[in-house]
């Protein structure tokens, strides 16, 4: 990581934490309608996405109103360095990861894929408007759904924010893996046009 992308890391989580809460609660509201809002929007199957934390976006509304046959999952870190994922409900238990992170506590072994997914929606620090993300540098989205480098969607990748954590351009390492689209409270922002093959 370089020392740019540490300074721009810490920028952006300033950014988003800096959002007060009315500001927040209604953003996630918004970015609900963006996510059930995209052409690629699954109808069923199991769609993840994350616990916020850290001012990053809520996704609670979207939860709440997403398809009846949809199965809303929560990633889990595994012990090789991927994400899985577990399907989750309010009130379902939860343990906290190595970083402190809420996770379904259940059983390695009824784990799902991130190939099984319909939709991922990732967390992000920052994007630009090619649809390139900046993560917290851990690259477990990356390392997770690396075959997406290869592979036609499904599952979507979608990074959620807010508008606030636009930048002009990020550059792209050889191992990140470009987001379909990307919702902020203020848009829905199509890139599968400019996916670099």
């Amino acid at each position: 990581m370089t020392a740019d992308r540490a300074a721009l890391r810490r920028d952006l989580r300033e950014r988003r934490r800096a959002l007060p809460a009315p500001q927040r609660i209604a953003g996630a509201e918004r970015l609900a309608q963006h996510l059930l809002s995209l052409p690629f929007a699954p109808a069923s199957g199991y769609v993840a996405g994350y616990w916020a934390l850290d001012g990053e976006i809520g996704l609670h509304a979207w939860q709440l109103r997403l398809p009846p046959d949809c199965v809303y999952c929560l990633p889990v870190l595994s012990a090789e360095g991927l994400l899985r994922f577990a399907p989750w409900r309010p009130g379902d238990p939860l343990a906290s990861n190595r970083y402190g992170i809420p996770e379904p506590d259940v059983v390695p072994s009824s784990l799902l894929d991130a190939r099984e997914l319909s939709l991922a929606v990732t967390p992000l620090v920052g994007f630009d408007a090619r649809g390139h993300r900046l993560g917290m540098g851990g690259g477990w989205y990356d390392r997770s759904f690396a075959f997406r480098q290869h592979q036609p969607a499904p599952p979507w990748l979608v990074g959620a924010a807010f508008e606030a954590q636009r930048v002009d351009a990020l550059d792209r390492a050889d191992w990140d893996v470009a987001l379909d689209a990307v919702c902020t409270e203020a848009a829905a922002h199509d890139h599968r046009h400019s996916l670099i093959a």
